[in-house]
């Protein structure tokens, strides 16, 4: 049956240099300053944290000391990728087998989900009348087997024939099953239906909606109508999406017309939206072949060449990690530039900051002076004294902390001790698996300040006498209210005691990061905190090393030489938002 009939129904509502953008970049002479301790140590055995901004140059105590908090380490960082998810697994493994009533709830679901499956051919409308009765003629019975169409991925013809027998039953459909059908058509390829649809559709409803316009921009992408997609992008979309703009710059690109998928690239950008993965394979993929056939446009191919480093200048200024296919798009890229010979590898970086592939140096973690100073004056006026901060203390406490801290020499580390004690799940043994952190750190000769709530001073199960007592011979102790918040005093101690101050917890921090006013300082925030939070791995017990999560020693981040890139990307889905990479594209320029 043609889409048609649907008429006959009233419907109800550079050959280019890597020049300027490349030097830009260049970090091989970056110089990070780190206060002074910068140097070298003996290998005694241990696994430290070194970086290379380190490794040259003389050292002082504190430096010694921030090099040996990882005595013994596990090589992974707690935010490497995929770190999460594994985690998740192990707790779903240990956790106990799901309740009775949870296996029947989902019995019950699997029954339903049995019980409206669509049909495998097109039903006659009495056939369909038979079908809505026999499931107990529910008032929504057309829009639900949509739905099921949809996900069943059934034919077209097959909703069609729902189609018809809806138009007959009540003269007209509905924009909310159309909108189910058009979505049904767009998942299925049927870019011609879809071309229908959106005739009738704009000739019966006064406006559409987002998703409406969505499935439209997606569709006619597809096709050699791809200019409509963008008409429908620019003048009935209210706030489009960063998708959106990707399937018209890929449409764009696809037809070799360069100048529009490079404006709307600059549209999305000056609306804040961070570009789809998309939107980058197209524009990468697209100029290697329009050079072949000398046709893209009115753009020359030294601008384009420009343009796309530019793209990897934004996904360094914006921490962002090329997928596998941007990835394999970019290494193509530099392969075919004319005139310039460019090595392409997939690489990892060694634990001391070297790619594998060609023994680059990569960009130190640690924070230059300026950054550092810099995110220190943002996280002490937005998160330690933020609008809400006397929600988590109390002024008087908040005051006494600054003059505690001030009092005491600059600190090499700065335990969470609630945190740290909750990684024992043995309730009994809180104050035992602190001890144990506490002297793991001590044996190191590092100056300790241990952050906790007044009720660990009170003897209990948890909180042995003796052992607390130990911990406040060991390190310097501050005991905060049982009501307020342990981590505004964790990050003022931890800054305040210079940029070679360490801090152990878990806590990942992202609600503090969020208080900080914009992109730059949260990325600056999560550089410091990957260079700068210990982890404890593993279970700690009695008699045993503690050992902890590895700290990197090197930025993730896209970087160059000049004749050089190293380019982070994903090869996972099962990264969280807070991980970083683990796998590299390694560019090398051969002279």
């Amino acid at each position: 049956m043609g889409s048609t009939f649907l008429l006959k129904f009233r419907i109800c509502f550079m050959s280019p240099q890597l020049t300027s953008t490349a030097r830009f970049l260049c970090t091989r002479d970056i110089k990070p300053n780190l206060g002074g301790r910068q140097g070298d140590r003996k290998n005694n055995g241990q696994t430290r944290i070194a970086n290379r901004a380190i490794r040259h140059g003389t050292e002082d105590v504190n430096t010694k000391k921030s090099r040996m908090l990882l005595q013994t380490s596990f090589p992974k960082s707690v935010f490497a990728a995929g770190t999460a998810k594994r985690t998740a697994e192990l707790m779903k493994r240990k956790a106990p087998a799901v309740s009775e009533e949870e296996e029947q709830h989902k019995e019950e679901q699997q029954r339903m989900t049995v019980k409206c499956q669509p049909p495998e051919r097109p039903l006659l409308p009495a056939e369909w009348r038979d079908l809505r009765e026999s499931l107990g003629n529910q008032e929504r019975f057309a829009i639900y087997m949509m739905e099921s169409l949809f996900t069943y991925g059934s034919e077209l013809n097959i909703a069609k024939s729902l189609l018809t027998f809806v138009a007959m039953e009540k003269g007209t459909l509905s924009y909310e099953l159309l909108l189910r059908y058009l979505t049904l058509c767009v998942k299925g390829g049927h870019d011609d239906e879809v071309c229908d649809i959106y005739k009738i559709m704009r000739g019966s409803f006064p406006s559409l909606d987002t998703g409406a316009s969505t499935l439209f921009i997606k569709s006619f992408s597809r096709t050699a109508r791809w200019r409509e997609a963008v008409e429908i992008l620019i003048k009935q979309v209210y706030t489009p999406s960063s998708r959106n703009y990707s399937d018209v710059i890929a449409a764009a690109v696809r037809h070799r017309d360069a100048t529009t998928a490079w404006g709307l690239y600059d549209k999305l950008i000056e609306k804040g939206l961070s570009p789809h993965q998309g939107a980058w394979d197209a524009l990468f993929t697209g100029v290697k072949e329009s050079e072949r056939e000398k046709e893209m446009g009115a753009m020359t191919e030294s601008e384009q060449h420009e343009r796309l480093l530019g793209v990897l200048v934004h996904m360094r200024n914006n921490q962002i990690y090329p997928q596998q296919n941007v990835a394999n798009a970019i290494k193509s890229w530099f392969e075919s530039l004319n005139g310039q010979k460019w090595t392409a590898a997939w690489s990892t970086a060694t634990p001391k900051g070297v790619c594998s592939c060609c023994g680059s140096e990569l960009e130190s973690i640690q924070l230059s002076a300026e950054e550092y100073q810099e995110l220190k004056d943002r996280v002490m006026t937005d998160v330690i004294q933020g609008r809400d901060v006397f929600n988590k203390t109390t002024p008087e406490e908040l005051e006494s902390f600054k003059a505690f801290v001030k009092r005491k020499p600059a600190f090499d580390v700065v335990i969470d001790g609630l945190n740290v004690a909750n990684t024992n799940k043995d309730k009994t043994k809180q104050s035992e698996t602190l001890l144990a952190v506490v002297l793991e750190l001590e044996r190191q000769g590092l100056n300790i300040l241990v952050l906790g709530r007044k009720h660990m001073l009170r003897p209990s199960k948890s909180w042995d006498r003796r052992n607390m007592i130990l911990i406040q011979q060991k390190a310097h102790c501050f005991f905060t209210e049982n009501i307020s918040e342990d981590d505004p005093f964790l990050l003022y101690a931890t800054l305040h005691s210079g940029n070679q101050c360490r801090f152990v917890s878990r806590d990942l921090m992202r609600d503090h990061k969020a208080c900080l006013p914009d992109g730059v300082t949260r990325r600056l925030f999560f550089k410091w905190q990957r260079g700068h939070q210990l982890v404890v791995a593993g279970h700690v017990t009695a008699g045993s090393r503690v050992k902890f999560l590895g700290i990197p020693c090197f930025d993730t981040i896209v970087q160059t030489t000049g004749d050089t890139w190293h380019v982070p990307y994903d090869d996972t889905r099962d990264r969280s938002t807070y991980e970083v990479p683990q796998r590299w594209l390694c560019l090398t320029k051969r002279h």
